[in-house]
C-alpha cells in the first residue's frame, strides 16, 4: 500500500524526467557533510551549507523538480532518523518554493512535521542548528497549515480522489494540531521561564543568541521562542488578535533580542504585531512600531540582497508602508514617524492618503485596495461541508475582516469634520460648533463622545491609551481644545544636506579640468 502511495506521489514529477532514487554526487557530498557537521556541532558550517549551499544546488539542479526521495539519501547519513526527519523537512520545503504540492504531499509534510516536532518535545535532541533554520521551521509550518486552509476551501473543482483523501486525512493541519504543537513547543522550552530569569540577570539567552555554549542543544528552547512568534501569526490569521498580542507578551520587543538575528523572524514578528494593533485600533503603537522596521529596513536591505528572504523582505517592506498609510490616515500622527520613513511613504502613497482624508467612496475604494493588498491571507480553519454542491469558501474569512476593517474607517468620516474645526481653535462654544457643522446641540454632544471613545484605545495591560493628536474638555458649554504640539527635529534635515553636500564634493573632485 504505501509503495502504491509513494508511486503515486512521485508520478508527476517523473512526468518531468525526475528520478527520486538519483542522487548526483554534488548531492552525496551535501548530505554527507550537512552530517557530519550537524553531528559535530559546527553550527558556523551547518548555516553556511543550509543558507548557501542547499540553495545553490536547489537553483541548478533542482529547480523544477524536487530533491531526491529522503530514502535514495538515508544510507549516505547511517540511516539517522533526526536526520532524515530535517532532510524531508527541507525537502517539503523546496517543493513548496518551486512546485505545486499534491493534496498527498499536504499530508506527508504535515505527518513529517509531527514526526520532527515530536522528537524534539520527547526525545533527547543534542544538536545546535542555526537560528536561521529553526525560524524556518516554525514560519513554514505556519505557512503550509495557511496554504492547506486555502486548498481545502476551493472545494468546486475537487476531484473524488481528493474529496476522498480530505474524509480520509481530516486531522491532518488541524487547527488544534497546530496551535497544540507551537503551545507544546513553548511550554516544554520553558522559554517564558528563561526570558523571566533573564530580566533578572540570571540567564544568558539574548547574549548568546540562543545558542548553548556549553555543549548543549539550543534547538527546543529557541523553537520554544519562534513558536510565540508562530502563535501570533496564527491566531492574526484566524482574525483573533487580543489572543495574538497576548502570545507574544513574552518577547519584549522594544529591545534587541534573538528574534533580531533574523531579518525574517524579525519583519514577521513587527508586521503581524502592528497588523493586530492597527485592527484593535491601537494606532499609535502600530505607527510606531511600523516606522521603526521600515528604517531599519531602509538602512539593511542592501546587506540582504543575496539571501532567499530578500524578495520577501522586499515584499513586507511594501505591504508595511501600505498598512502605514492606512494607519496615519485613519490617525494622523506624523511626529512619530522618521523623515526618512516619511518621505518614502509620501513618494509611494502620497496622492492616495490625501483622498483618503476625503471619506468619500472614492477614499474607502483606497482603503479596500490597500487593506487588501496588505493584510495576512485570512484562513477559515474548520472542516469543508462535503454535501453536494461543492462551494469555495476561501474567500469567507478575509471578506469579514475587510467588513470589518470598512466598518471601523467610515466611522472615521464623521470624525473627520470635528477634527478640522478643534484644530483650528483653541476654544469655541457648543452652539458655534454646531452651526458650523450643521447639527443641533444634542447630536453635536453625541459626535463629540464618539470622537473621544474612536481616539481612545484598551492596551495590553487593560488601560486606556489615547490615539488623538489633539484633545479637548467642555466647560460651561466650551469646548477647550489642547493640541499636542511636536518637537520639531532639525537633525535629519542637517544630515541629509551634508550627506548631498559630500555628494556634490565628490562629483567636483572626479572631474578633471583641462
Amino acid at each position: 500500500m504505501a509503495s502504491q502511495e509513494l508511486e503515486e506521489r512521485q508520478q508527476p514529477a517523473q512526468e518531468l524526467g525526475y528520478d527520486p532514487n538519483f542522487v548526483p554526487d554534488s548531492v552525496k557530498s551535501f548530505v554527507v557533510h550537512l552530517y557530519r557537521h550537524i553531528r559535530e556541532k559546527n553550527v558556523y558550517e551547518i548555516h553556511q551549507m543550509y543558507e548557501s549551499s542547499f540553495q545553490t544546488l536547489s537553483d541548478r539542479l533542482f529547480k523544477d523538480t524536487p530533491w531526491p526521495s529522503v530514502d535514495a539519501v538515508a544510507h549516505y547519513v547511517d540511516n539517522d532518523h533526526v536526520f532524515c526527519l530535517l532532510y524531508r523537512e527541507m525537502w517539503f520545503r523546496h517543493l513548496y518554493a518551486r512546485l505545486t504540492p499534491t493534496l498527498r504531499q499536504r499530508i506527508d509534510s504535515w505527518d513529517n512535521y509531527c514526526s520532527l516536532f515530536q522528537v524534539v518535545l520527547h526525545g533527547v535532541v543534542n544538536m545546535q542548528l542555526p537560528n536561521q533554520w529553526l525560524w524556518d521551521m516554525v514560519d513554514e509550518f505556519v505557512y503550509q497549515f495557511q496554504s492547506f486552509c486555502q486548498y481545502r476551501a476551493k472545494m468546486k473543482n475537487k476531484t473524488d480522489q481528493e474529496i476522498a483523501l480530505l474524509r480520509q486525512f481530516d486531522q491532518a493541519w488541524n487547527v488544534y494540531g497546530v496551535l497544540n504543537f507551537l503551545q507544546a513547543l513553548v511550554e516544554k522550552s520553558a522559554i517564558i521561564q528563561i526570558l523571566e530569569r533573564e530580566k533578572e540577570g540570571l540567564e544568558q539567552f539574548t547574549a548568546t543568541d540562543g545558542y548553548d555554549h556549553n555543549g548543549g542543544s539550543n534547538v527546543l528552547k529557541v523553537l520554544g521562542y519562534f513558536s510565540m512568534v508562530g502563535l501570533l501569526r496564527v491566531h492574526c490569521l484566524l482574525g483573533d488578535y487580543h489572543t495574538g498580542l497576548k502570545c507574544l507578551l513574552p518577547i519584549d520587543i522594544s529591545q534587541q533580542g534573538v528574534y533580531t538575528s533574523v531579518i525574517g523572524g524579525h519583519i514577521t514578528i513587527i508586521y503581524h504585531y502592528g497588523f493586530a494593533n492597527l485592527m484593535l485600533r491601537r494606532y499609535v503603537e502600530a505607527i510606531r512600531e511600523f516606522n521603526k522596521i521600515l528604517l531599519y529596513i531602509f538602512k539593511t536591505k542592501q546587506y540582504h540582497q543575496k539571501s532567499p528572504q530578500y524578495e520577501q523582505i522586499l515584499k513586507k517592506n511594501e505591504q508595511m508602508y501600505a498598512l502605514l498609510a492606512i494607519s496615519l490616515s485613519l490617525c494622523p500622527q506624523s511626529r512619530l514617524v522618521d523623515e526618512t520613513v516619511n518621505s518614502q511613504l509620501r513618494e509611494k502613497y502620497g496622492e492616495k492618503m490625501a483622498r483618503m482624508q476625503r471619506y468619500d467612496d472614492e477614499a474607502f475604494a483606497i482603503y479596500d485596495e490597500l487593506f487588501s493588498y496588505a493584510c495576512p491571507k485570512f484562513i477559515t480553519p474548520s472542516a469543508p461541508s462535503f454535501e453536494e454542491p461543492l462551494v469555495n469558501y476561501n474567500q469567507d474569512a478575509y471578506r469579514l475582516q475587510l467588513k470589518l476593517f470598512l466598518y471601523e474607517a467610515k466611522q472615521q468620516q464623521l470624525l473627520s469634520g470635528v477634527r478640522t474645526f478643534l484644530k483650528v481653535y483653541s476654544t469655541i462654544s457648543l452652539a458655534k460648533l454646531a452651526s458650523y457643522m450643521e447639527v443641533d446641540e444634542p447630536t453635536l454632544r453625541t459626535i463629540l463622545m464618539t470622537y473621544k471613545h474612536k481616539t481612545h484605545a484598551v492596551d495590553g495591560d487593560g488601560k486606556i491609551i489615547s490615539n488623538a493628536d489633539l484633545d479637548f474638555y467642555i466647560d460651561d458649554e466650551i469646548i477647550h481644545v489642547a493640541e499636542s504640539k511636536p518637537a520639531k527635529r532639525y537633525g535629519d534635515y542637517f544630515l541629509r544636506q551634508i550627506v548631498k553636500l559630500e555628494g556634490v564634493i565628490n562629483e567636483m573632485d572626479s572631474i578633471k579640468l583641462d
